[in-house]
């Protein structure tokens, strides 16, 4: 498998697309069915991969990026409660040298002469839960769901002999406590005996019995199941509780709370390590799952500076336990071609079961990958559970190679639609030249238009979309909203009938209204993934002011080009994909045939009601020379919590010039267009800092 840092541009931009599909479909899994289709191992190597491409090719985040996205959208069988504070996940790490990065980075961020205090704690493999509590009384309790927006549970949530009804002592008016929800593994093999025993449904591991126990529609059930919790964060608070974790910790218990008991102050990165190999070698005799260690920043002014970025804070990582691997067979190599015309190799495998996953396909990646490895079908290889978007191949068993096996041959031409595939020099990815005559590119667009990211039509999945672009009822994006108008002849095709086809029908119309950011990542435009294309919904704010810039930043030098590509995480390389996109009168059409058939509303998310209120909020700033007080990415986070938007370079458009010292040119650019400039004594007192 190639890394990281020997991909292409071009290569990295395609194993992101492979990433975020394939992680978008294990959210779904996990967080809403309770039916994982991988391990955790081999889900966290798709993180890791995912933010270790992303760090090296930032003009290279495109489709469905999951840095800035936690779980998945919570089931409709459910009320949704909105989390005050987003419940987000955490980034990992994987070994000693990862982890001094994360701490390097955050020394940096704050500008700090060594590293802070951690506090440690076992990383249970349990069920997130969001507590409320008001005059110290249990009011709800709501899952994570994505982050944003969570299930309702707290009915099923009182039975909890670990969730204290009411907080014992002195407590915040309003307060929520965030933990785990988590079934131990003797409980666990007890309540599978009793499912087996009364014929029903056998659960796959602890994690999954706990989530399935917890969202269970009748709370009776929920309380007949040995669910456990440990209490472990904090979200909204009417009033401070503690300066630090450690503080916060012991504030829980005193409340009633289960704190996990092996949970440590932990000094410096050396004591961080040695923790983390100690944990590992108990693992097997806890009582629980655990599948690492979480580290946060015990100093809480310090978490509350360095903030989030994306879907993790960055005051806190999680250290995972290494991955498996298992030996099996390669029996076929297959081509995939992608919406993008990109032909990408595949394993069949002989199915292997590799720490509970039946394993019967990895990814190859590419034609150089093949040869590296020199892997064959009918080659014995070694597969590892920490693949790429599917399992990977470690390695060939080379003694074990049949005298039959032959190097693999690349394709010259589309094994969908013949066309010549080409791999133009210095890439990695070989393409398929057919464009939208390639029904694979075709359908594959309709199908990431569909998807949970983007449109989330329920009933619209990708056997669907190729059944009904097969048959004609579907050719490109606003057909789709057109079904509802087919829906007695989507009735008298086989396995539909009346009721599914109404179904199908209610479910499009429910997603008439879409967030402009959703709307962008749903067009698959090339590198707009989900975090870039909310970078752009917030920066432009409307579809229409949207669709205007991006028309008039074809014209090279224009103000709205120079705009585009000094969008804080954009840059210049994804501003050509976009102009590229609206140079094309198809498109365009396309876009405008959309737009007079949907509601595009306001990006998703939003602000706090401070941000709001901030003088800050809507405004461009540009910072440029040495700041004193912050670092220049705390400066920019800071800015944009409070709703600004961070560009690169002074425009005509731009608001306010925050000058440190030794300006330079944009504070001569600032002067010379008459925008005002803030000292950094100025720009503290705007962010409520001075």
């Amino acid at each position: 498998m190639t890394s990281p840092e020997a991909l292409s541009p071009e290569e990295a931009r395609a194993e992101l697309e492979r990433l975020a599909s394939r992680i978008a479909e294990l959210d779904e899994a996990y967080y809403r069915d309770d039916a994982p289709l991988v391990t955790d191992a081999e889900y966290d190597a798709l993180r890791q991969r995912n933010a270790e491409i992303e760090r090296l090719f930032p003009d290279a985040i495109l489709k469905n990026s999951p840095a800035s996205r936690v779980g998945t959208a919570p089931s409709s069988a459910f009320a949704k409660i909105r989390h005050r504070v987003p419940m987000l996940s955490l980034d990992n790490v994987f070994d000693a040298e990862e982890f001094a990065e994360f701490c390097a980075r955050a020394r940096r961020f704050l500008n700090l002469p060594a590293s802070p205090r951690f506090v440690a704690e076992p990383k249970i493999d349990g069920l997130s839960i969001s507590l409320t509590y008001e005059n110290g009384i249990l009011t709800r309790a709501a899952t994570r769901g994505d982050g944003m927006e969570g299930e309702d549970v707290t009915a099923n949530v009182r039975t909890l002999r670990d969730v204290p009804q009411t907080l014992h002592g002195e407590a915040p008016g309003f307060i929520e406590i965030r933990g785990e929800v988590f079934m131990s593994k003797a409980a666990f093999l007890e309540l599978n005996e009793t499912q087996a025993r009364l014929g029903q449904k056998i659960f796959a591991n602890p994690r999954n019995a706990a989530a399935g126990s917890l969202r269970q529609l009748d709370a009776s059930v929920t309380a007949s199941r040995p669910l456990a919790l440990f209490a472990y964060a904090q979200g909204e608070s009417s009033a401070p509780v503690a300066e630090t974790h450690w503080d916060y910790l012991a504030r829980l218990k005193e409340w009633g709370f289960i704190v996990n008991p092996l949970s440590e102050l932990i000094e410096d990165e050396n004591a961080a390590a040695a923790f983390t190999t100690r944990i590992a070698t108990e693992r097997s005799t806890l009582p629980y799952d655990i599948d690492g260690v979480v580290f946060k920043i015990d100093d809480l002014s310090l978490q509350r500076r360095l903030g989030f970025v994306g879907r993790a804070p960055r005051w806190a990582t999680a250290w995972k336990f290494p991955a498996e691997q298992a030996t099996t067979v390669l029996e076929k190599i297959d081509i995939q071609v992608g919406r993008t015309g990109a032909l990408t190799p595949v394993a069949h495998l002989q199915a292997v079961n590799v720490g509970g996953v039946l394993v019967t396909r990895a990814t190859l990646h590419n034609e150089d990958e093949i040869a590296r490895k020199d892997v064959r079908e009918g080659d014995t290889v070694i597969l590892q559970r920490a693949g790429d978007v599917i399992p990977q191949i470690v390695s060939v068993v080379l003694e074990k190679r049949p005298d039959s096996a032959q190097p693999f041959a690349p394709l010259e031409h589309c094994p969908v639609c013949g066309s010549l595939a080409v791999r133009p020099p210095g890439e990695v990815v070989r393409r398929c030249t057919g464009g939208l005559t390639c029904e694979a590119q075709v359908v594959e667009r309709l199908i990431h238009m569909v998807s949970r990211p983007a449109f989330d039509i329920d009933g619209l999945g990708e056997k669907s979309i190729i059944e009904f672009h097969r048959d004609g009822l579907v050719s490109g994006p606003a057909d789709i909203f057109r079904l509802p108008t087919r829906e007695e002849e989507i009735a008298r095709r086989d396995g539909w009938g009346a009721l599914s086809a109404r179904n199908l029908s209610q479910a499009i119309e429910a997603r008439r209204s879409i967030p402009l950011d959703r709307f962008l990542y749903a067009l698959g435009i090339r590198r707009i993934g989900e975090t870039n294309a909310r970078l752009l919904a917030r920066h432009y704010g409307s579809f229409t002011e949207w669709r205007t810039q991006m028309l008039a930043a074809r014209q090279i030098g224009s103000d709205e080009r120079l705009a585009l590509g000094s969008i804080t995480g954009i840059g210049p390389t994804i501003a050509e994909e976009l102009v590229d996109f609206f140079a094309e009168p198809r498109n365009i059409d396309t876009l405008d045939e959309l737009a007079g058939m949907l509601t595009i509303t306001s990006p998703s998310g939003g602000l706090s009601s401070a941000a709001s209120d901030s003088p800050l909020n809507g405004k461009t700033i540009v910072f440029t020379g040495t700041l004193q007080a912050m670092t220049r990415p705390e400066a920019k986070a800071r800015a944009e919590a409070m709703g600004a938007k961070v560009t690169d370079s002074v425009s005509k458009k731009t608001d306010f010039v925050v000058t440190g010292t030794d300006s330079g040119s944009k504070a001569k650019k600032a002067a010379e267009l008459g925008i005002r400039t803030l000292s950094e004594e100025e720009w503290l007192a705007l962010a409520g800092e001075g």
